[in-house]
């Protein structure tokens, strides 16, 4: 894994306003998204780790939204969703709220459910859905034409994400048996408040966690906001957007620290004291910029957080069909 930790998620992301109705969400994606960030690290720790934690939590609270029993009990406990409350009027905010960016930081999310055509889905469900995600159900005929139905799926994850993601289903991904497939597309595109120059683009040394590699970036030398964890020795830098409302919060650790004792100290708690604004000063520093890319299916590591097998009250199935439920996957 990198030497750099870059941790952004919605509500984790310097500058968005939080009502109190999100207050309790907040802190459960902020604590979800750092359980499965220290479980995709264990899973391999000589690669990056880059994925959308919002994106995985408002499609599993749209699945939560049909579950009862010990499958809901589960997937509450995975999602940290533990101090009740209603959790979906948090995320109809959330999500609107996240809509709302303005010209010079486009910040846009959508979801849509793909369903089987001969299963019959509650109407209760589909409104629900509608009502505090935004997504609507469309039907497609996965028991006779899968192919197509990929394609289909594909093509509207383009849509959302301008283009930036093209597969998000590769070959094999869905079958014939498939049931129901919940998508999100994230889509963001800001100007740093303090633009990187291409002509500045050069070789610098890049560390990982077993060797150090020359790769092209860009810098720039100016005043950030900075700090520094000793009990993490690592330093803390946000990079703000443009009109200052959403910013990158990213975590260095000191070249003698190794970026697995950082994780295994992190929790949501101390997240939000170590990026703590008011503990924040201005310093002028030389921070690089890079690209990054990446593709995980993550049904295993979901399942490592106790989410089983679902009873979903809110669809109808033939019981006669042995089924997959759903595979989760993330591409940023």
């Amino acid at each position: 894994m990198a030497h750099l930790f870059i941790k952004m998620s919605a509500c984790m992301m310097a500058g968005i306003s939080r009502p109190s109705l999100m207050d309790d969400l907040c802190e459960a994606n902020g604590a979800f998204a750092i359980n499965l960030l220290k479980l995709l690290g264990e899973k391999d720790n000589l690669r990056n780790v880059f994925f959308s934690p919002l994106s995985l939590s408002s499609a599993l609270t749209m699945v939560l939204m049909g579950a009862k029993g010990n499958t809901a009990a589960q997937m509450s406990q995975a999602l940290c969703l533990n101090k009740g409350g209603d959790i979906h009027q948090g995320f109809q905010s959330l999500l609107m709220e996240l809509n709302k960016s303005g010209p010079q930081c486009l910040l846009r999310t959508a979801n849509r459910l793909f369903g089987e055509k001969a299963c019959d889905f509650l109407p209760a469900f589909k409104e629900s859905c509608q009502k505090f995600y935004q997504a609507d159900l469309e039907e497609l005929s996965f028991s006779k034409d899968t192919e197509e139905c990929r394609k289909h799926i594909n093509d509207w994850v383009t849509e959302k994400t301008e283009g930036k993601i093209s597969e998000i289903l590769g070959a094999g991904a869905v079958g014939p048996l498939t049931k129901l497939v919940l998508v999100n597309a994230i889509y963001f595109k800001g100007k740093w408040n303090e633009q990187f120059d291409r002509k500045h683009t050069r070789g610098m040394t890049f560390k990982t966690s077993t060797e150090k590699k020359t790769v092209q970036m860009m810098f720039k030398a100016a005043p950030f906001k900075m700090g520094y964890v000793e009990e993490a020795h690592a330093q803390v830098l946000e990079l703000p957007y443009v009109e200052g409302e959403l910013s990158m919060l990213i975590l260095l650790p000191d070249d003698d620290t190794d970026l697995a004792v950082v994780e295994k100290s992190l929790t949501y708690e101390k997240f939000r004291a170590w990026t703590n604004p008011e503990k924040l000063t201005k310093g002028t520093v030389k921070p690089t910029a890079f690209c990054s890319a990446a593709s995980s299916l993550l049904h295993k590591e979901l399942q490592s957080s106790y989410i089983y097998l679902p009873t979903l009250p809110y669809f109808r199935f033939p019981a006669t069909k042995v089924m997959r439920w759903f595979e989760c996957q993330n591409k940023v």
